[in-house]
């Protein structure tokens, strides 16, 4: 409860919600108040393996290959120059510090570069929650935000099995049996038969999740199920180590990995595991980053913080370059490759984890190494956010507010009329993240609506020009409140001169509706209005809710597809907020029956339900 706690207050100063978690962990810890003894730390180890299944699934969770089709040549470049580039130079520094170290200052060569072998592997981790967490932010979109987000998800998935074979060569070389050349052939074996495993266990989850219905059930399944599988490695490694010719070691987290991928681009289970990831993810995250903390070593990281900083600068500049060379060869913009290594900075699930790991395989030093290493990664995650912010508004691609609003990216409706209904609808609008504005032909005083923050403009009269400089044609919606034949030429301009989709009139004129029909005009009776909303309020009383917002929790939106990775993707393999539901899609300006099997198009309108935050982060997903 304290480390909850902290960590959300941490978060008010812009600081990781991790840095809480590990703070309480290591005031409780052995070294800190005493209220866990290092008796009590190792008895609850067991939390640390359901806990590093747990993230290992969330992680192979989060590749979707759907969403990565257009990017998949700068993801595959940039992801192998990052890894070759961090792995080499941590690893390298790390030998050749070794002998400055205390804790490293007296093991032999071969133990040396065990590890160093294990913090180049650690290095290479990155953050896919703190990066979507500063997208979301950011209201970042585009080809950079994409790119990014596949490479910072790829990387997480390369790290465990980067990890698998440096933690399988430390262990020959620092065991009796020393190293092999053969060893890298085990290892070998080793990752194969691992990722092979993924398939029963990948299978095994929709079996269960079919059996079990509440995600409290199914929660528990899952963790169930990722403590077989470390308790299965453990006893397979022991039983190799005493009776047979060498010591098989399947690393459980690689298995956990693929089996969580599995299930997402290849079961009919991806919401549902989903549902279960983000809903059980708080306890669990709270749980082992404050056991983390209290593992942490605090005398070994007084005695080796150079190393941590050396290693802190060394990870970066290895990001950078194989940024920059994997952006070369995949020919991404100059721009992009200058900048595109600030957004790989942060660290956060995966690598803690895989410090835990190291400290439960190598007991005489591995609690020494990870006190090393979780320092460095509460360094990167306390710088990479800023880092991955400036970046995105480098590259253009952050919306946020600038003053009042940075207008990029957000859509404008226009209004016009000035009166009370148009200033409370443009204050409505404006509460819902649109940029509105008032467009009148009076000259009477605005000063109580700029007291509202609305913009007003004026405009001489009703022609194309003078709607023209009233920025008219950057529209994406069109409301007229003004009377007869003034509403119907705005409707033909924004018809037949802008194009605009979204054009609603007030109107009580039944001579003027045929006409205005014929525009894309939708009507509304100010007579018969309250009478079909008092209707709608009787049949449907949910429905009416949500469309007058008496809900705060549930919006309805329609959002227009223009991210090209999405284009002939199907409604059911859509990676949705599992608070969200489509109601329907238009195309052409015809409302299509749509089912799970529907395939988008770009320009299509998407009717969505959910709660703001979701809306939000589906026209982030949605958009260019």
């Amino acid at each position: 409860m304290a480390a909850h706690r902290l960590g959300h207050l941490l978060t008010r100063a812009h600081l990781p919600l991790i840095t809480g978690f590990l703070l309480v962990g290591m005031a409780i810890g052995p070294q800190g108040l005493a209220f866990l003894d290092a008796d009590a730390v190792a008895r609850l180890g067991f939390v640390d393996e359901i806990a590093l299944a747990f993230i290992a699934f969330a992680a192979g969770a989060e590749l979707y290959l759907v969403e990565l089709r257009s990017r998949l040549r700068s993801i595959r470049w940039i992801t192998v120059g990052q890894v070759v580039a961090t792995f080499t130079a941590a690893t390298l520094a790390t030998f050749a510090l070794a002998s400055q170290v205390a804790f490293t200052r007296g093991m032999p060569p071969a133990t040396r570069l065990a590890v160093a072998l294990l913090v180049g592997a650690i290095m290479v981790a990155r953050s896919p929650s703190s990066a979507i967490a500063v997208v979301n932010e950011m209201r970042a979109h585009g080809p950079f935000t994409r790119t990014v987000l596949g490479i910072t998800v790829a990387s997480d998935v390369l790290v465990i099995l980067l990890f698998a074979l440096s933690s399988s060569m430390a262990d020959g070389l620092i065991s009796q049996f020393g190293f092999d050349p053969s060893l890298v052939l085990i290892v070998l074996g080793e990752i194969a038969v691992a990722t092979v495993l993924r398939d029963p266990v990948g299978r095994a989850i929709p079996w269960l999740f079919r059996l079990f219905a509440g995600w409290h059930a199914r929660a528990a399944v899952a963790l169930l199920l990722g403590w077989i599988v470390f308790h299965g490695a453990r006893t397979l490694r022991e039983a190799t180590a005493h009776s047979g010719p060498f010591e098989i070691y399947l690393e459980p987290l690689l298995v956990c990995m693929v089996a969580g991928f599995t299930v997402t681009n290849f079961t009919g289970f991806r919401n549902d595991f989903h549902r279960v990831l983000n809903q059980t993810s708080p306890a669990i995250y709270v749980l082992f980053f404050t056991l983390a903390g209290a593992g942490v070593a605090i005398d070994t990281l007084a005695s080796a913080w150079q190393l941590a900083l050396v290693l802190f600068a060394v990870r970066i500049a290895g990001i950078f370059a194989g940024s920059w060379i994997g952006g070369r060869i995949a020919g991404d913009p100059e721009l992009w490759n200058r900048v595109s290594w600030m957004s790989f900075v942060t660290q956060a699930g995966i690598g803690l984890g895989l410090c835990k790991q190291v400290e439960v395989m190598f007991p005489s030093w591995g609690a020494d190494l990870a006190t090393v290493l979780i320092s460095v990664i509460v360094l990167n995650q306390l710088v990479g956010p800023p880092l991955f912010k400036w970046a995105l508004q480098m590259v253009g691609e952050a919306h946020l507010r600038a003053g009042r609003r940075d207008l990029r990216g957000t859509p404008l409706a226009c209004i016009f009329g000035l009166e009370g209904q148009s200033l409370a609808l443009a204050r409505r609008l404006d509460a819902h993240g649109w940029r509105v504005r008032v467009i009148t032909r009076q000259g009477l005083a605005q000063a109580d609506a700029r007291e509202e923050g609305v913009e007003i403009v004026q405009v001489p009269d009703l022609s194309a020009e003078s709607l023209e400089k009233a920025g008219v044609g950057d529209a994406a919606a069109v409301v007229s409140l003004l009377e007869g034949r003034e509403s119907l030429a705005v409707c033909e301009l924004a018809f037949e001169r802008f194009g605009t989709r979204t054009v609603i009139v007030r109107s009580g004129d039944r001579e003027l509706w045929d006409e205005l029909h014929a525009l894309g005009a939708v009507i509304v009776d100010p007579a018969v209005a309250m009478v079909g909303l008092l209707d709608q309020f009787v049949r449907s009383p949910s429905v009416a809710s949500m469309a007058l917002g008496m809900d705060p929790g549930q919006e309805v939106a329609d959002i227009e597809l223009h991210n090209e990775d999405l284009d002939g993707v199907a409604l059911r393999d859509l990676k949705l907020p599992l608070d969200s539901l489509i109601l329907a899609v238009r195309r052409g300006g015809a409302s299509l029956v749509s089912h799970g099997y529907t395939r988008l198009e770009l320009g299509d309108r998407v009717t969505v339900v959910g709660s703001p935050e979701s809306l939000a982060e589906i026209s982030l997903r949605f958009a260019d």
